[in-house]
């Protein structure tokens, strides 16, 4: 089985698209999961969850829901300011009651695009994979650097999965490598949006997939299905829910009924 889901679910202007106006948001999570089978936790990367919070999100979603936990971003943005050793810690400690509950698909580790193939931070991959433990993790990398079979015979090693990326074709970005490093496959989908990507702000994201588009990926995603323990589809291109007709439209070539 091949998961399928979007990069977060609390979005308000997926309120009467998504969301019909008489759900409240505080059940949010519960409509979502009946939907889709997995979701990407975004709001980790910018700070700690409480316990309760977490419980929480075990509690309220079914059995077979799983979620990609993304790193704080004291472990990848912010690694020269921090304490490595308490940040990755208390990172490790948060998520642990969701892979406590089989409801963790990964962690995820997404560098910035200044983290650029080096002895240096190919050595800080391995102090991450050392500060995180037994936690299933994928890495994806923002600078083209990266993409080379040295670096995945590095991630193989050390038990690190790579994330795929579907984004647009500039100079410097990660190509659509298709590879497989860990126990987990993962391939995120941020749009094609090339005239928008060097901005800041929502309209780097803003991107409707064409038919076309999705049914390349479906042999890439079998592939990768029939090698890894998990395949995961994230899509990031969330502005005006586009990324959730995606999700659909992707699980329904990929033979996926909604669980």
């Amino acid at each position: 089985m091949i998961d399928v889901g979007t990069a977060g679910f609390t979005y308000p202007d997926w309120r009467g698209t998504f969301y019909p106006k008489g759900v409240a948001q505080r059940v949010w999570l519960e409509y979502y999961a009946e939907r889709f089978s997995t979701v990407e936790l975004n709001t980790t990367f910018h700070g700690l969850p409480a316990a309760s919070t977490i419980t929480g999100w075990v509690a309220r979603t079914p059995p077979h829901f799983t979620f990609a936990v993304k790193v704080h971003r004291s472990l990848t943005h912010d690694r020269f300011t921090g304490d490595f050793d308490r940040d990755a810690a208390a990172f490790a400690a948060m998520v642990q009651p969701l892979a406590e509950a089989g409801k963790l698909t990964c962690v995820l580790a997404q560098f910035p695009v200044t983290f650029r193939a080096a002895p240096a931070n190919a050595a800080y991959l391995t102090q991450l994979r050392e500060g995180l433990g037994d936690l299933p993790t994928v890495i994806e990398f923002r600078h083209a650097s990266w993409a080379s079979e040295a670096t995945y015979a590095h991630l193989r090693a050390l038990g690190l999965g790579f994330v795929c990326v579907d984004e647009p074709r500039l100079p410097g970005l990660m190509p659509p490598v298709v590879v497989r490093t860990g126990p987990v496959a993962y391939v995120r989908f941020h749009g094609r949006n090339a005239a928008h990507w060097r901005t800041a702000g929502w309209q780097r994201y803003d991107y409707d997939y064409s038919d076309e588009e999705l049914a390349d990926w479906v042999a890439p995603l079998r592939q990768l299905d029939a090698e890894a323990e998990h395949t995961v589809a994230i899509f990031n291109n969330t502005p005006k829910g586009q990324g959730l007709g995606d999700a659909v439209a992707l699980r329904t070539m990929l033979g996926e009924a909604a669980r």
